[in-house]
């Protein structure tokens, strides 16, 4: 809610003055922000009880009144959390509301402590400093859910399975090496949360309306106070500005694509034709007809609920690309979008954890589903490549082999040296061992492969992430 013009009825609204008719009551309902803006209340007070203190020792406000309104707001918060204090369904806002329930408590001193700032600015500064601590929160389910996958690679080093492109089998990876590739997701989500924190908590504080304040107000105190990194340098800037909401929108539905992503294997892989995971039956549900279901219904949520994200995502930027400086009234909208993206990222975030942490990982299923699947042929033609023979001419010469097999009915890993020698007399003795899967898999050694030592290097580099 802004310090916008409305028609209104008279001492009740803050704006009222100069108004002589009462607002219309579709347009009150029409117009209320409380809906989206009561979860604000805490941070309203808090930013308020540091404007107010400042205001004392600025000497804007005499101390002692000061005091006043910084005793009475402990007590309006005490009393809206213990339900005393209800908020009226015809309010315009929980600003308002606020300065309504102060006012009954200290009397007119209530109305100094708008010395110097405006809803514009305050409204502003309630979002950042709420939403930096919503991002705070997901930047802890995010680490909970890569704690979860370190845990769990690790016991899944030497558990090779199918790796997949174009959802054909492409090469053999242990299950470990493919959990882990959703840490380095997560590990990247967690950081742009981190840095959109940074830009989040600058202060608008101050501002104003639009154009700052004439008052002597100590803004670095009251960013100090509040936990802000900065201050804002432009006042028009300050209260039209809601980049830090978009990039919060923007980096939620990333993560949102990442947690869809591993949701969508969750439920491939709970097929009978996968079967490489069992869920818990806490994180399933059944059928009402068919008694034998048992439905991955938590992954499947979380891939819907990823156009939550991407809908909040594209409210916001739709509501944004059109204002002219500074504050317009559209800008009410932003929490409607903000609330919804943040609140989705949360509680997928944190169901994707309790999803998976109870899941049976069936490696005796990923380890059968490779016997001759040709995954291994690329390892073939790497022998011949360490024969000095061109890579593309090595690819030629197992295109022959995997075709030779498709049509006598056989499988790479079971031939032999003297078959493979018809082919080309390069082979040797030990080419057969290698094509055994699991040694398919240990022989990607460099950093960031699939061997177990390349995997045990990521591990150490995961847990030097998260312990820092």
């Amino acid at each position: 809610m802004s310090e916008s013009v409305s028609q209104s009825g008279g001492s009740k609204k803050l704006w009222g003055a100069m108004f002589d008719k009462p607002t219309h009551e579709e347009v009150e309902t029409f117009a209320s922000s409380l809906a989206q803006d009561s979860r604000l209340w805490e941070v309203d007070i808090e930013c308020s009880l540091a404007h107010a203190r400042m205001l004392g020792q600025t000497g804007v406000i005499p101390e002692a009144e000061a005091a006043q309104i910084i005793s009475g707001l402990g007590r309006v918060r005490e009393r809206i959390s213990s339900g005393e204090l209800k908020f009226s369904p015809t309010a315009e806002d929980v600003h308002s509301e606020i300065e309504r329930f102060l006012k009954e408590d200290v009397g007119p001193v209530a109305g100094k402590l708008h010395t110097g700032r405006s809803r514009n600015d305050q409204v502003a500064t309630d979002i950042r400093l709420y939403l930096s601590r919503q991002l705070s929160a997901l930047t802890i389910e995010i680490e909970r859910l890569q704690k979860w996958l370190v845990t769990a690679a690790e016991k899944f080093t030497h558990a090779p399975m199918p790796g997949l492109t174009h959802m054909q089998h492409a090469q053999p990876v242990s299950l470990a090496h493919h959990l882990l590739a959703y840490f380095w997701m997560f590990e990247r989500d967690r950081s742009r949360f981190n840095e959109v924190i940074e830009r989040t908590l600058v202060l608008p504080l101050g501002s104003a309306a639009l154009a700052g304040t004439p008052h002597r107000l100590d803004r670095r105190a009251v960013a100090n106070e509040l936990g802000f990194r900065g201050i804002s340098e432009n006042s028009l800037d300050a209260v039209a500005d809601r980049d830090f909401a978009i990039e919060a929108l923007a980096a939620g539905s990333i993560l949102a694509m990442h947690l869809s992503r591993m949701a969508e294997e969750i439920v491939l892989w709970q097929t009978p034709e996968f079967g490489f995971i069992r869920l818990d039956d806490s994180v399933t549900t059944g059928s009402s007809i068919m008694p034998q279901k048992k439905n991955p219904d938590v992954a499947e949520l979380i891939r819907g609920r990823t156009g939550r994200s991407y809908g909040a995502l594209n409210g916001l930027l739709v509501m944004m690309k059109g204002l002219p400086l500074a504050y317009n009234r559209d800008m009410q909208e932003d929490k409607e979008h903000l609330f919804t993206g943040i609140d989705n990222a949360l509680a997928c975030t944190r169901l994707m954890r309790i999803c998976i942490e109870g899941a049976e990982f069936r490696t005796e299923r990923m380890a059968a589903a490779l016997n001759g699947d040709f995954s291994n042929a690329t390892d073939l033609a790497d022998c011949l490549v360490e024969k000095s023979v061109p890579f593309r001419e090595a690819h030629s010469i197992v295109g022959q082999i995997v075709n030779f097999c498709l049509t006598h009915g056989r499988t790479l890993e079971s031939l032999t040296t003297l078959e493979l020698k018809n082919f080309n007399a390069a082979f040797d003795d030990t080419t057969p061992a290698r094509l055994k899967h699991f040694a398919a898999m240990e022989a990607r050694q460099t950093p960031g492969g699939t061997a177990s030592s390349a995997v045990e290097r990521q591990l150490n580099q995961a847990r030097t992430l998260l312990e820092a």
